[in-house]
């Protein structure tokens, strides 16, 4: 859900004026998403929407410093040069990285949308990510030996 209220906010703000948040939660209402305005601030913040003047007032764009935000590739990027090893077991994922590294490899991690994601918990070189079932896990498990090139 996230993931498409975000994607909807980008459409919205590049295609209306939107000043205000009020005003971006009216537009998202429209488009079949109902949330709350402690949601909408979260979302300018992940997106790095900043406001810029324009004819007579502000609207809402995309920071110049972070151009188009693309989550998906900075975890790929972080997965293949920080990994060096991923396993799983009932629920539970493993990612290895290098020494002093696991704690990006989190971070990266928390930022995303995984969907059947409960949570991850850092270590030096160790991320724990718990997953909602088995299966779930092991597909991720899959997904990631196969984006960070490392075999299971």
């Amino acid at each position: 859900m996230e993931n498409k209220r975000q994607k909807a906010i980008l459409e919205i703000i590049n295609t209306y004026v939107i000043e205000t948040q009020d005003e971006l939660i009216e537009k998202l209402a429209e488009y079949g998403v109902v949330c709350a305005q402690a949601t909408i601030s979260r979302d300018i913040k992940r997106l790095h929407l900043v406001k810029e003047p324009s004819s007579g007032g502000y609207r809402y764009v995309v920071s110049a410093k972070h151009g188009s935000f693309d989550v998906a590739e900075r975890l790929q990027k972080v997965l293949r040069e920080y990994g060096t090893g991923v396993d799983c077991s009932s629920n539970l994922v493993v990612f290895k990285t290098m020494p002093g590294l696991g704690m990006a490899a989190g971070a990266a991690f928390d930022s995303m949308n995984v969907e059947q994601m409960l949570g991850c918990v850092s270590g030096d070189d160790t991320v724990v990510i718990v997953m909602r079932d088995n299966d779930s896990a092991q597909i991720f498990c899959e997904e990631l030996s196969e984006i960070c090139g490392k075999a299971k």
